[in-house]
Order: C-alpha cells, then structure tokens, then sequence
C-alpha cells in the first residue's frame, strides 16, 4: 500500500474533529443510548466504507465493552439475523441508508419511519449524527491509508 500524508497529522482540525466526537458521543449517552449501539454503528459504517482502521479500532473498542464477538463477526449481514434488537436493527438501516447515501440520495421513509418508532428524536439525531462522524474519519483514513496500530 502506498504511503500517503497522514490526514491526522493536522493538529488544529484533527482536534476540532475529536472535539466533535466527544459531544456526538455525549449526545449519545446523553439520549440514553447504550455505547454499544454506537460502536456496532461505527464498525458497520467502516464495513460499508472499507476503513480497516477503523474497523479494527471500534471491534476492539466494542469487545472492551463486553460486545458479544459474534455479534461484531455477523454485523456484514445483520439484516439475516435475530441477534440484534430493534432498535439496533434500526440504528444499523439507517447506519446502511446515510452512508450509502450517494446510491439512493435519499434516506428511504421505511428506514425512517423504523428508526424514529423504535428512538426518541434525541436517539435518532445522536444515531445520525454518529453516522456522518464515522464517515468522515473513514474518508480520512481510507485516504491517507492510516496503518493499524502495532
């Protein structure tokens, strides 16, 4: 792989971004939403984007939280399984939907008319929100090839 200027290597907006993170996951906590969702949110994001770094970064994260691995093995086909619950199922729609936002432009009503039965207006917002902040650190990442932590 070709190495490639590292995007975190700006101090002054990278700080902005993890200042970002910290209140998106205070919204979060905030809403009463359980950090799990949010990370089994955040790898399924990086499946979809294909951010190794990321994805290796919030697997472990999600298993530090006592994330069932099997759970976190499956999330690439969470839609043929009953091992996430309903608000889970519709966390992870949404997840799919926002960050393949550039096939449909669109956020189909079903997968909104799911998320916001099953969250509460905090829910949903703190959920999309954590949505287009995994994308952007998966668009940084694939770009500048962030390597995996030794």
């Amino acid at each position: 792989m070709t190495k490639r200027i590292q995007l975190s290597d700006h101090t002054t907006l990278f700080k902005s971004l993890v200042a970002l993170h910290t209140e998106v996951e205070k919204a979060a906590a905030d809403a009463g939403l359980d950090q799990k969702l949010i990370e089994l949110v955040k790898i399924r994001g990086s499946q979809l984007n294909g951010c190794a770094y990321c994805l290796d970064k919030h697997s472990r994260d999600a298993r530090e939280l006592g994330e069932d691995e099997r759970r976190i093995y499956l999330l690439g086909a969470w839609w043929e399984t009953e091992l996430y619950t309903e608000q889970e199922r519709a966390a992870l729609a949404l997840t799919d939907a926002i960050t393949k936002l550039s096939e449909r432009q669109d956020v189909p009503d079903d997968v909104y008319e799911q998320a916001t039965k099953v969250l509460t207006e905090d829910q949903y917002r703190a959920v999309c929100w954590a949505v287009a902040l995994i994308n952007t650190w998966n668009r940084l990442g694939v770009t500048s090839h962030k390597p995996l932590p030794r």
